[in-house]
């Protein structure tokens, strides 16, 4: 075997790690790590892959008498490590934005920390409510969060139904679908409980 095929069988056998950690990142808001630990969690990925696989063809060619290790090796080898490392960067995702994983371990208290990547998003993710941001210029503004920032440094928050809150009570904007209010200008955030 030569060196450009021995690097065709490497890319095959990393590639799905890869394309996991891709969705993975693709699909949270966390921020994304240094080049070197992603590397890393690609290659943890590969090896939760690789493992799903070697079952997989275990499964596949002890149930079935039909199918063979060759014919695994044929019409699998590409394939089923893809579609492996799709439905792992998918899963991993949906664990990690709902708390899944952590939520787990602190039924064990094993943990106290949560999934999300700061209690900011926390808040957020947490609540279904409306809010009311207090501004830095003293103005208060309330509404359904639709998006917010993902830290507290940077973004916009999207508000629907809209108010403002004077010393003369609630000020309704009419005629706004939503609107868009710089982190930077907000001051705090008060969660309202609904009934």
């Amino acid at each position: 075997m030569d060196a450009s095929q021995d690097a065709i069988q490497i890319l095959q056998y990393l590639l799905p790690g890869f394309l996991a950690a891709w969705i993975y990142y693709g699909l949270t808001p966390f921020t994304k790590p240094s080049e070197f630990e992603r590397v890393v969690q690609a290659l943890i990925f590969t090896l939760i892959i690789q493992s799903i696989v070697f079952l997989e063809n275990y499964w596949l060619v002890g149930i079935t008498r039909y199918w063979t290790q060759d014919r695994w090796a044929a019409t699998a080898q590409i394939a089923a490590p893809a579609l492996t490392a799709i439905v792992i960067g998918l899963t991993f995702a949906a664990f990690a934005n709902n708390d899944w994983f952590h939520w787990v371990a602190r039924k064990a208290r094993i943990t106290k920390e949560t999934s999300y990547q700061s209690q900011w998003f926390s808040a957020f993710a947490r609540r279904n409510d409306y809010v009311v941001l207090q501004l830095k210029d003293e103005r208060r503004i309330y509404g359904w969060p639709v998006e917010w920032p993902s830290d507290l440094g940077s973004g916009q928050f999207v508000l629907q139904r809209v108010s403002w809150l004077t010393e003369q009570g609630e000020q309704p904007v009419d005629g706004i679908a939503s609107i868009l209010i710089d982190v930077r200008d907000v001051k705090w955030v008060e969660f309202l409980r609904t009934a």
